[in-house]
């Protein structure tokens, strides 16, 4: 399941998200901000984080990574709607 396409002040940003179940076995980041160097650069780091946090708390409700807010909004509104979509 896709979760929407979210724009940030950087880029946009979208998850994919990947269940068993109810359980949330799996997320990609679909799109992340990469308009320059230090849009990847956050990003690349932003990301694995945001996903092992959602994966642990299986759900949206997690924390926003420290220097990449915009990022970590972006990549947990994607997320919850995708779970909204798969009813979870």
């Amino acid at each position: 399941m896709t979760g929407e396409l979210v724009d940030t002040q950087y880029g946009p940003v979208q998850v994919k998200v990947t269940l068993k179940g109810t359980k949330l076995v799996d997320l990609t980041a679909v799109r992340l901000p990469d308009a320059n160097q230090r849009d990847r650069d956050i990003a690349s780091y932003a990301a694995p984080e945001l996903r092992k946090e959602a994966l642990a708390a299986q759900s949206a409700q997690i924390d926003s990574v420290s220097g990449a807010t915009y990022t970590s909004e972006g990549y947990i509104r994607s997320l919850q709607s995708a779970l909204d979509q798969a009813g979870v």
